[in-house]
């Protein structure tokens, strides 16, 4: 039967060609999922969660980092994605969805990371700059709707299928490549740190963000939550018997809103909190914190919100085939969120593998615990994150600086000539 081709240079995934039987599961939930129509990998690693054998798993780099964290002249940081912390207790026999923030702070520091972040740090900065830039193109009526980007491969699938559209993409790095940047440039200048000497590291949910960072100066490795796992158990740490501990200051934790950034939604949701403030110069009122129209598990989410002083419409979609479907239609909205993955980065490829008839449920229990960590926290807004505040005051300057624009944003590339057309 026909499978997913996966070339040995694909940064991202990898097939474990004895362990495959031909089953063709591969390439039904490629073709079910992504509704390509060239047979093109985008390196969203849906079909590992669906290969009835474990043929298909990320490309493994943990033992690199283990030989960086061995090494005594390298300084090694690790920033924990949200939907980690929710995934990480499938490996270790806790409850689906349980949050492990504090133990997965400990047990990176027991593998002996020299500093451990938390990317929704990274994760208010991509708010700050995205809703700065989404409120600039409304005033101009510029290049609407504007997409989101943190998606690696829904950003590859726009360039390779749609390059005519790519002015449509925010300009905004993904958490991880903001989260990279200021390590590397101002996290090391305020430590009095050689930019050299640090390797940076991502724990994600997705094994697209392995392709995401390979031209990339500011981000060295990533590691997927299965693979996080086997480092545990290779370095012999029991994880039930960790401590909790927190994150490193600094660049330590985010807001409510960038927790949320791990579910279908989420970046939605936290962008229009910090484009209400902006437009109004006030907060949100409580209702605004609970946009149920654009949360769950439902493929395609759309709403009219109401931003004070305008309304929008907008869409939140996960899946490449759903975007197709509705491709000719986007224009009825002026800021749209994507996610290749089921209900966003919770689904994600480099998650810890489970029954598929489990898996709807548990991805849905992740999504509930990372809505109720943003509604236990007092911080909910990212351009309120202190951490945030005081880099812009003493670096960054302000949302679309000069500075802003050279470290956070980047530019996109037609590469529809990379399409390998099935004959």
């Amino acid at each position: 039967m026909a499978k997913v081709k996966i070339s040995e240079e694909n940064k991202s995934l990898q097939r474990i060609d004895e362990k495959c039987i031909d089953c063709g599961q591969c390439y039904e939930t490629c073709k079910s999922k992504n509704h390509l129509v060239n047979d093109d990998c985008i390196n969203c690693g849906q079909c590992i969660l669906t290969c009835p054998m474990g043929a298909l798993v990320p490309k493994y780099h943990y033992r690199e980092v283990l030989a960086n964290i061995n090494d005594e002249e390298s300084i090694v940081t690790i920033s924990i994605s949200p939907a980690v912390r929710v995934a990480i207790g499938d490996e270790f026999g806790y409850a689906p969805g349980e949050f492990l923030e504090g133990k997965l702070v400990g047990v990176l520091k027991e593998i002996g990371f020299d500093y451990v972040f938390d990317t929704t740090f990274g994760a208010d900065l991509t708010i700050m700059e995205e809703a700065t830039e989404l409120l600039k193109r409304m005033e101009k009526c510029e290049n609407l709707p504007m997409f989101t980007s943190c998606c690696p491969s829904w950003v590859l699938y726009m360039e390779k299928y749609h390059p005519e559209a790519l002015n449509h993409l925010s300009t905004c790095k993904s958490p991880i490549g903001m989260q990279g940047a200021v390590i590397k440039n101002y996290f090391a200048k305020v430590k009095n740190l050689n930019p050299k000497d640090i390797v940076t590291v991502s724990l994600a949910p997705c094994v697209s963000k392995k392709s995401e960072i390979e031209s990339d100066e500011n981000n060295n490795y990533v590691l997927t939550t299965s693979e996080l796992s086997m480092l545990i158990r290779e370095k012999g740490i029991d994880f039930k018997t960790i401590e909790e501990q927190e994150f490193d200051a600094l660049l330590g934790k985010g807001s409510g809103s960038g927790v949320i950034f791990g579910t279908s939604g989420g970046v939605m949701e936290a962008a229009l909190r910090t484009a209400y403030f902006l437009l109004n110069q006030k907060n949100a009122p409580e209702d605004f914190y609970h946009l149920t129209s654009i949360r769950g598990d439902i493929p395609i989410k759309e709403a009219e919100v109401d931003l004070g002083v305008t309304k929008i419409k907008v869409a939140a979609l996960y899946g490449i085939e759903n975007i197709s479907k509705m491709y000719d239609s986007l224009n009825e909205y002026q800021f749209i969120e994507v996610m290749t993955c089921r209900t966003g980065c919770v689904g994600g490829a480099g998650q810890p593998l489970l029954p598929i008839q489990k898996l709807a449920s548990v991805i849905d229990a992740r999504s509930k615990s990372l809505y109720e960590n943003d509604a236990s926290l007092t911080l909910k807004n990212s351009h309120e994150n202190p951490n945030v505040q005081k880099v812009y005051q003493e670096f960054l300057e302000h949302p679309l600086s000069e500075k802003s624009e050279n470290l956070l944003h980047h530019s996109y590339e037609d590469k529809s000539h990379l399409l390998k057309v099935m004959k």
